[in-house]
């Protein structure tokens, strides 16, 4: 193998996945990105770090990140002399829109990029299944790697993960809303029972079935699409503010859901604004408790550019 001697610019896109009904398997890409930055070094690692969190997170091997990357570059066939990165954090931490997500593919896709003939060495499908294997959860990678609107699952037989990826329809229009507190995905999962009732579950597949025709097709049915019975309610004690917006919003027509393992809730607004979410946001948890924001599904992963962005 050998490695480009010019540094790679990779922005990852935040992430929703648990899209109400679609538990562990339906997720989508959101217009909000990380920057990355990776360049092999003569020798030793160099971690810059800025945005969301920066103060927070390691500034050597043990960040997200950079165990991506050497986990790919391991699958590539071999390890740089020495790393350097940098890394703008523009997707919030710990808050069910895939910060962890973007790490783990951001430094697959980096790694690759600095290898030549990286993607021929490790496809889209391998990078899925490394990036499952690392960060635990195919449906929250595989929308960033891929973009778009996702559906993923695991191979009994094998444990590898896979994904497909679908366009969202038009009149799709996505918007969060960010609480200040943080949450984190063990702690939720935790408070999710080992059965549920039968009639559940098939009224849970059911609706599952039908987002996906919404999400693609058909937006008008996202409200009854996003009904979920499998794990929001039994989130409700970890984040009480989160899940008595989510029925604030759909006691007034609009289609909202928990995004990810929470807080942020995720809504469905009927045109590309934020002015129906954020009043009833506002009415309901007050308005400094969540920051309502309009974002498009982004139709493009994880992918190497050339140039380092001068906006988002």
């Amino acid at each position: 193998m050998s490695f480009v001697s010019s540094p790679v610019v990779v922005r990852p896109p935040a992430t929703t996945a648990n899209i109400g009904p679609g538990y562990d398997a339906l997720g989508a890409a959101l217009s909000r990105y990380d920057e990355i930055e990776l360049a092999v070094a003569d020798h030793g690692l160099t971690v810059e770090l800025a945005g969301e969190g920066a103060e927070d997170l390691p500034r050597d091997e043990r960040h997200l990140l950079v165990r991506a990357a050497r986990a790919a570059f391991d699958r590539l066939g071999g390890q740089p002399p020495g790393l350097r990165l940098r890394c703008v954090n523009r997707i919030p931490q710990a808050r069910g829109l895939g910060s962890s997500s973007a790490a783990v593919v951001g430094g697959i896709v980096a790694a690759r990029g600095l290898v030549e003939n990286g993607t021929e060495l490790l496809d889209d499908a391998d990078a899925l299944a490394l990036a499952a294997e690392i960060e635990g959860h195919p449906d929250n990678v595989a929308p960033c790697l891929l973009g778009g609107v996702t559906i993923a699952w695991t191979d009994e037989g094998t444990g590898r993960a896979h994904a497909t990826r679908m366009e969202p329809a038009a009149g799709v229009h996505p918007v969060i809303c960010v609480p200040a507190t943080r949450g984190y995905t063990a702690a939720s999962r935790g408070l999710l029972p080992a059965e549920v009732p039968h009639a559940e579950a098939a009224a849970n597949a059911g609706r599952a079935a039908l987002l996906v025709r919404a999400l693609t097709a058909a937006p008008e049915l996202l409200l009854p699409a996003t009904r979920d019975w499998l794990h929001q309610d039994y989130r409700r004690p970890s984040m009480p503010p989160s899940l008595e917006l989510v029925d604030a919003l759909r006691a007034a027509g609009i289609p909202a859901v928990v995004s990810g393992a929470g807080p942020t809730v995720l809504a469905f607004a009927p045109t590309p604004s934020t002015d129906d979410v954020e009043a009833i946001a506002t009415k309901v948890a007050g308005s400094a408790i969540f920051a309502v924001t309009a974002v498009d599904v982004s139709t493009s992963g994880a992918v190497v550019i050339r140039e380092r962005s001068r906006d988002q």
